[in-house]
Order: C-alpha cells, then sequence, then structure tokens
C-alpha cells in the first residue's frame, strides 16, 4: 500500500526513523520528534525531487507539542500515521520520580489518544472521497501482556495502547483504514545506552520491526513480533496466555526470589526498549 503523506511521530531515531525509511520513496513525510538536529539530518537523507518532507519539532508530552504536530497533520491532508514515540523509565514505581511518570503517561497515553482523536475522522473522509484507504501503525510492544516489575507505568501504557487500536480496528472495520498495533519484543533503539544499560543480545534491528509493521498493516489488527518468526496465531496465543511456556516457571521462580531478598536482577529480564 503506497500512501500520499505519512506522519511519524518518535521520527528522530528507533523504530520511527526506521519506518520513514521503510516507506515508499512516493510517500510524503511529516517527521516529528523533539530533537530538530536529527529530524533535519533524516530528512536530508530521505530527500528526493518532488518528494514532499516537513519536520516539526515538539515534545508530545506537552500540550502545546501536540496541538502543534495535530495543526501541522491537518494541514498536510496526512493517509497514514506511524505513531513510533515512546517513554520508559527503568526502575520500582514507589522510587520513580514524579515528573518522569508522568511523562510516560503524557507521550505513550495522552498523546496517541489526543492526536488519534483529532486526526482519524479527516483521514477517514479523505479515504472515502479518493476511495482509497489509510493507515494506522501504534508501535505498542510485548510488555503489553503482562506486568512489568521495575517498568510498571512502561507496561500499562503499552498495555493501553494496545487495547486502543484494537478497539479502533474494531469500530472502523467497515470504514476505509487500515488499522494495526504492532508489538516488538526487545529491539535495538536508545533506550539501553540513554540508560546506561547493556543491550539484549538477541535484540531485533529497528529496520526489521518497521518492515514487519509495514507488511502486516491491512492483514490483521495486531501484529507480534519476537525472534523467533512462529506463525502469527501461535505467537498471539502465546502472548496472551504466557505461562503456557514451560521455560518462563524457572525464571519466574527466580525472579520472585530475587525481588524477596532486594537483589538486583538482570536488566535483560525486566526491561523494554524505549521507543
Amino acid at each position: 500500500m503506497s500512501y500520499r503523506m505519512a506522519l511519524i511521530t518518535g521520527a528522530s531515531s528507533g523504530i520511527g526513523a526506521a519506518m520513514a525509511r521503510a516507506l515508499p520513496l512516493e510517500t510524503g513525510l511529516l517527521l516529528t520528534a523533539r530533537d530538530e538536529g536529527r529530524l533535519r539530518k533524516l530528512a536530508a537523507e530521505l530527500a528526493v525531487p518532488g518528494r514532499r518532507i516537513e519536520i516539526v519539532a515538539a515534545d508530545l508530552a506537552d500540550e502545546s507539542g501536540r496541538d502543534l504536530v495535530i495543526e501541522h497533520a491537518d494541514r498536510a491532508a496526512i493517509d497514514f500515521i506511524a505513531y513510533s514515540a515512546g517513554v520508559g523509565w527503568q526502575g520500582d514505581f514507589l522510587d520513580t520520580r514524579r515528573h518522569h511518570a508522568r511523562e510516560t503517561v503524557a507521550v505513550n497515553v495522552i498523546a496517541p489518544t489526543e492526536l488519534l482523536h483529532a486526526l482519524l475522522p479527516g483521514m477517514v473522509a479523505r479515504a472515502k472521497e479518493s476511495a482509497e484507504r489509510a493507515g494506522l501503525i501504534v508501535v505498542s510492544s510485548m510488555a503489553a501482556f503482562n506486568a512489568m516489575p521495575g517498568l510498571a507505568s512502561y507496561a500499562a501504557s503499552k498495555s493501553f495502547q494496545l487495547q486502543l487500536v484494537q478497539g479502533l480496528a474494531r469500530e472502523l472495520k467497515k470504514d476505509p483504514i487500515d488499522i494495526l498495533a504492532l508489538c516488538p519484543t526487545y529491539t535495538r533503539t536508545e533506550f539501553f545506552s540513554r540508560g546506561g544499560l547493556p543491550e539484549p543480545e538477541w535484540a531485533m534491528s529497528a529496520d526489521a520491526v518497521a518492515r514487519a509493521g509495514l507488511a502486516a498493516l491491512g492483514r490483521r489488527p495486531m501484529q507480534v513480533f519476537g525472534r523467533r518468526q512462529l506463525p502469527q496465531p501461535i505467537l498471539q496465543l502465546v502472548a496472551f496466555n504466557p505461562m503456557i511456556l514451560p521455560w518462563r516457571w524457572p525464571r519466574r521462580f527466580a525472579s520472585g526470589l530475587l525481588r524477596w531478598w532486594r537483589l538486583p536482577r538482570r536488566y535483560g529480564e525486566r526491561a523494554e526498549p524505549r521507543r
């Protein structure tokens, strides 16, 4: 599916930048993130004659930043959204700074809710007028399926995204728009380096995750993406019923003992990449 104009949040790095690179050259881009310098660099990298590329430096944690993105997206008449922006802070919930918890909820919950509420009606209307289809991908996470001690707010926010997208997919199933919740596992982004933490050896590339999401759009409302690419029905069954995996029992038991003794655990067992 080729789109005329795509809004990509979190476009300065990670899965957002990979989404921008994976879209066809005929698709115009509206790139937004906080880092204007990185946005300009990506725009220059992806520029070809005749291609429309705009950047909007905005912080989705702030209402003014969200309003600015909505204004530019309306003006650009977008027909595709990749919501890739995301924040996650590692640490026990009661030890987390309040402004970090507030930022997680603002970027992962409030921002996608406000952007989609404001932009989807226009996207659907334009798709009906042009007899084409619009598209929406929200980058959730495998963290959406389980409680994650040490990343409680992050996992809860990703669960919200998953439920929101699944609800929208049902509400808009008769409209000309394809909707997907993309749920990858560990992905090579800057989440780990920003936290001064080791990156799991098995982390996937952001490019692979972006390509998988675009390939799945229009085929199903949810794409679970892990290291072992089993058929989606099996991956989704495991995701929604994680205790059916025998190898999780020893890890959960050991994890409980470590928490009881208040000993540090390996970060790779409790964290999810920042997007």
